[in-house]
């Protein structure tokens, strides 16, 4: 009996000692993951709009990334565009026990009633990418500079043409897409030689967008420029462009910098983007709420700024891989 008190003496000494080398040496290791020496992993969730964008994978990437290095476990769902699926993945989460839930909702608006559950339950909610509606039911938003992205863009439109006829497509239940819009309309507005002729709000999706482009086409509308509040949606502009054999001059454009545009913007096929930071945005939201969670009083808004890709400046960044 005496033998195993002093050898649990020992154990405990050692620990210590390992936990203030950990402090002393700095590991980069948080004291999160010497706790859960002695305690169950915590759990997260986190639920995207749509995973078939592989913006949110990088998110979700970066995300996990820090929750894993914490000891702690991830769990990830896939709204699939649809508010009513993804409330009940939120649900599911709040049974399932998760310590914070992090939300890319489907529809700012429509995700409400599951928010207001996770703030019956004491889980705390952080919105990331894009914001919910009623700002009282998350905990911090972590976001990119979503209308200074307009902004950029308009901005070298402005470089680069006198005038312009431009054609948009939007999702208006995506507060991020609708800053974006927004920041661009700001930038025009007092400049009459730039015209909005065409504009669709119903989607941020690559096969929808195409379809609408030709619609706009086939309705004998004309424009030369063309911007998608997001880079899939702008490469469905392109593609209907490409398919209806367009030959007049037009320049495209996108937000979020994705490798597959960078490398349309190599080859001359479309104009820029304005690039998100899909790892640091994970990094941040991640980091946010484990200072929440350990006591920390953290900002109501998280902002990441944006940079305009350009051919000019391609070179700068991985074409191959997120920034």
């Amino acid at each position: 009996m005496v033998n195993g008190i002093h050898n649990k003496k020992i154990l405990s000494a050692f620990l210590v000692t390992v936990f203030f080398l950990l402090l002393l040496t700095g590991s980069g290791l948080s004291s999160g993951v010497f706790l859960n020496l002695f305690s169950a992993p915590r759990l997260f969730g986190a639920t995207y709009m749509n995973m078939d964008n592989p913006y949110f994978d990088a998110v979700n990437d970066s995300l996990e990334e820090v929750i894993t290095a914490n000891g702690d476990v991830l769990l990830t769902r896939d709204g699939a565009y649809d508010q009513l699926k993804q409330n009940e993945q939120i649900l599911d989460m709040i049974e399932q026990g998760c310590s914070a839930i992090f939300v890319n909702p489907v529809d700012q608006d429509l995700v409400e009633s599951a928010l207001i559950e996770c703030k019956k339950a004491g889980i705390p909610v952080f919105d990331v990418d894009t914001e919910v509606s009623e700002r009282s039911l998350v905990t911090s938003s972590i976001i990119s500079d979503n209308y200074d992205a307009g902004v950029q863009i308009a901005r070298d439109i402005m470089k680069k043409r006198a005038a312009a006829r431009i054609a948009i497509i939007y999702d208006a239940r995506i507060n991020s897409t609708v800053m974006r819009v927004r920041g661009f309309k700001d930038a025009i507005k007092s400049q009459d030689s730039y015209h909005i002729v065409a504009v669709d709000t119903s989607t941020s999706v690559l096969e929808q967008s195409m379809k609408i482009t030709e619609k706009i086409l086939d309705d004998g509308v004309k424009f030369d420029t063309a911007l998608g509040a997001n880079d899939p949606t702008a490469l469905g502009m392109l593609s209907a462009l490409q398919l209806k054999g367009i030959n007049w001059p037009m320049i495209i454009y996108g937000i979020d910098g994705s490798p597959d545009f960078k490398a349309m913007i190599r080859q001359g096929q479309v104009m820029g983007t304005s690039a998100q930071f899909p790892k640091e945005v994970g990094r941040r939201a991640a980091e946010t709420a484990y200072d929440y969670l350990n006591g920390r009083k953290v900002p109501d808004k998280v902002v990441i700024p944006v940079k305009l890709i350009t051919k000019e400046n391609l070179s700068e960044y991985d074409i191959n891989g997120w920034q």
